[in-house]
């Protein structure tokens, strides 16, 4: 089954109407190891890599599409974004979060703290979006 990183890739490609050996040749990528990525056979690339995708992708770097590809390369590598990693505030609720998507009880005061570090998170992004 493809990661879900090669499919963005690959949905943003067909966008574009251009067959793999097409956009390899345009872009200067081998087709060989482009459609392995595609396929979910390679780990996905670091962000440097991820950037000329994008690029030749007519993915703008820093838009929601390119955060995406991040997030999904990160996810199908099996780590945590970057800018999680980075945040101690977040990385300090992260055990509660795990715990909580697993179906475990947590607290009300816990629970009410990691929602409004995700509000006050959000907010900092996105002022129009709310939880």
């Amino acid at each position: 089954m493809a990661g879900r990183f090669g499919a963005l890739l690959k949905e943003l490609r067909l966008k574009r109407d251009q067959t793999l050996r097409e956009f390899c040749a345009r872009n200067g990528f081998d087709p060989g190891n482009y459609s392995k990525l595609e396929r979910g056979l390679f780990a996905p690339p670091g962000e440097g890599m991820i950037a000329k995708y994008a690029k030749a992708l007519g993915v703008e770097v820093g838009s929601d599409t390119y955060v995406e590809m991040l997030d999904l390369a990160s996810v199908d590598r099996g780590e945590l974004p970057r800018d999680f990693l980075t945040d101690k505030q977040l990385l300090d609720e992260l055990p509660l979060l795990f715990r909580t998507i697993r179906g475990e009880a947590a607290t009300e005061d816990k629970l009410d703290r990691l929602v409004q570090l995700l509000r006050s998170r959000n907010v900092a992004s996105s002022p129009d979006t709310c939880l």
